[in-house]
């Protein structure tokens, strides 16, 4: 087929109406012409590349076969989601994904009709879908609904938890597990077992379509008999086929698994499924980054490649010679350094080895590395667990992600004053992610708790300094927030030493005005006071890293607090009870009375862009700290 003819599907195909006009005979060149779509993208335009090229077909096959978005399509975490974003009406903008002011990183609602649900955090499908489909029921309307869940994100609780009430509520839900054996790093746990297992007995599948035929001729698939019939069809299979999964275990019918890159095979089963009654869910094996030899041979590192050369598959680099390592690769080597210094050191990460840069320690200590999957309240509790009997766990979150966690933080950790080292990748401003990555709540979500100590390291060698202190003996919990990106030190690989607990340093003297900044939002303060003195050399403005948030430096806020009227905090997470709000608190308890202008990130959700554009967006950046500065 000609180039021009091959072009010619996707260019027509806007929305899934459209889509459902072309012959089943005509998907598999979409399918292609999609795919090379999302290549040539993303070459230019990073983003999450292997996830979305391994669910082309399964994402044609739904459009075509359900009626979005009347239908409802729930996707789970939203990674595998662009080839949805290109079919429903957004193709024309698909260059500004990720972009300030451009598409959202993740499927909402607030873009598109089609985006059923947020969907930033993994595992949450099952449960908001069937929301969705028992709503229907209530409403009495024929709307169906359809869970997309990955092999990675069934490892999380709340899909557990959603599976568990799908099995007990009358819905038809039909639950599509896309199984590629990968999450970003490859999959792990009891789940993973499960899915490599499952199988299909055809003897089975023929017997179990001629009895449910037989029994609907004849009355017998009535809503109050479904469920005794479906465990009599699980038992059946089970003689069969030798073998019970966990799905027909909790009363869902499964189907497959079937290869997921046949979307003719594929329109023909969600064609049987999609009238069913009762909940289901069909497993489907996908291969991450199908159809782009590199990203097949390393879906780990074609997850979110940056850019690339399409046609050779050769990575752009844009880092430069002498730039400061990313905090990340800081925290990894410095956990490797003490953990061969201290027996005792363990490394947590759920499902983010790579993403956190523990799989450096892994590779030297695999035994001492534990990769809990997706499932970060079971990681801060199994740290809990090893802290009490004697072990010293590193276990590392994303910010955002920790927010699933703070139960956990609570009551397993902080409570009994357990020595977990809960250390906080992507605090702060993370840039293209958006709202949904931000690590934006975790100084105000944790500070009211008792027990808990909370830095963060203006650069890197602090960074380790924090570090090193909080595995020595009888710090109890401690919280060590450092953000996405690189630092600021080039030359990081300092000899480490203990920081004392609670105690901040002055970096500059001053007399006019007080700065008062927490973490790496403290170099943008530095350059702004930088810019000031140029600008108004009459201005004296001091600057302090507090390096803690818990607990506070009271003899150094003592001081601040007689010598100076206006005082300027600065934090990279949320305004309302962050921070800022801590030193204000201390001072209004004590009689202090000065002017205190608190910036850090407002109270809405902060939408996606570069971090210097979101910097200078909500006013952290050199510019926007002077302009509070000078105006206080």
């Amino acid at each position: 087929m000609e180039e021009s003819n091959h072009k010619s599907l996707l260019a027509l195909t806007d929305y899934p109406e459209q889509l459902r006009k072309l012959s089943l005979d005509q998907l598999p060149q979409l399918c292609n012409e999609l795919r090379h779509f999302i290549i040539e993208q993303l070459s230019h335009n990073p983003g999450h590349l292997a996830s979305s090229l391994g669910t082309v077909e399964m994402t044609v096959a739904l459009h075509y076969v359900f009626n979005t978005p009347e239908d409802r399509i729930v996707w789970d975490v939203g990674h595998q989601a662009y080839g949805h974003k290109i079919l429903t009406g957004r193709r024309d903008r698909f260059d500004t994904n990720r972009k300030m002011g451009g598409l959202r990183p993740f499927p909402s609602p607030m873009e598109s009709p089609y985006d059923t649900f947020a969907c930033g955090h993994a595992s949450n499908s099952i449960s908001a879908a069937l929301g969705m489909a028992v709503a229907a029921r209530q409403e009495g309307t024929d709307r169906r609904v359809v869970a997309v869940i990955g092999d990675g994100a069934m490892s999380g609780g709340l899909a557990f938890e959603g599976l568990n009430n799908v099995s007990s509520s009358p819905n038809d839900l039909l639950i599509i597990l896309n199984d590629n054996n990968m999450s970003i790093d490859r999959s792990v746990g009891g789940m993973k077992q499960v899915l490599i297992g499952l199988s299909t007995n055809e003897t089975y599948n023929a017997l179990r379509y001629r009895m449910a035929e037989w029994m609907r001729r004849r009355g017998m698939l009535k809503e109050d008999r479904r469920k005794g019939i479906i465990r009599l069809s699980n038992a059946v299979k089970s003689a069969l086929s030798h073998q019970q999964n966990i799905f027909e275990g909790m009363n869902i019918r499964y189907f497959g698994p079937i290869n997921g890159h046949d979307v003719k095979e594929l329109v023909r089963v969600l064609r049987q499924l999609k009238d069913m009654r009762g909940p289901k869910l069909l497993h489907l094996h996908t291969v991450k980054g199908k159809g782009y030899e590199v990203a097949q041979a390393d879906p780990t590192l074609w997850h979110a490649p940056g850019k690339f050369d399409p046609d050779t598959g050769e990575r752009i680099s844009e880092s430069k010679p002498g730039q400061p390592p990313r905090f990340q690769d800081v925290f990894g080597e410095t956990l490797l350094e003490l953990a061969r210094q201290n027996k005792n050191i363990v490394g947590v990460t759920p499902a983010m080895p790579t993403g956190c840069s523990m799989n450096i320690m892994a590779h030297e200590l695999p035994t001492r590395v534990f990769d809990v999957g997706i499932a970060e309240g079971h990681a801060v509790t199994f740290s809990g667990g090893m802290a009490k009997d004697g072990l010293q766990p590193f276990c590392n979150i994303y910010s955002a992600f920790s927010q699933r966690a703070y139960d956990h933080v609570i009551h397993d950790v902080a409570l009994l004053s357990l020595p977990v080292v809960l250390c906080l990748d992507r605090a702060g401003l993370v840039g293209e992610d958006g709202a949904t990555h931000h690590g934006a709540f975790d100084v105000a979500a944790l500070r009211p708790v008792p027990n808990l100590t909370i830095c963060s390291p203006m650069d890197e060698r602090e960074l380790r300094h924090l570090m090193y202190t909080a595995q020595l003996p009888g710090k109890g919990p401690v919280v060590i927030r450092y953000p996405r990106g690189r630092g600021s030190q080039p030359d990081w690989r300092v000899p480490m030493h203990e920081l004392a607990i609670g105690k901040g340093r002055c970096l500059r003297a001053g007399t006019d005005v007080a700065v008062l900044s927490f973490g790496p939002i403290g170099v943008e303060a530095a350059k702004a006071i930088d810019l000031l003195a140029r600008k108004k050399p009459g201005l004296s403005v001091a600057h302090y890293d507090m390096r803690f948030a818990k607990p506070l430096d009271e003899e150094l806020l003592a001081d601040i607090g007689r010598r100076f009227s206006r005082i300027v905090t600065v934090e990279d997470g949320v305004r309302n009870g962050g921070f800022g709000s801590a030193v204000l608190e201390w001072m209004s308890d004590r009689g202090y009375q000065p002017h205190l202008v608190r910036l850090g990130l407002p109270d809405t959700f902060v939408e996606h862009g570069t971090v210097a554009q979101l910097q200078q967006l909500v006013g952290l950046d050199a510019e926007g700290i002077a302009t509070a500065i000078e105006n206080v």
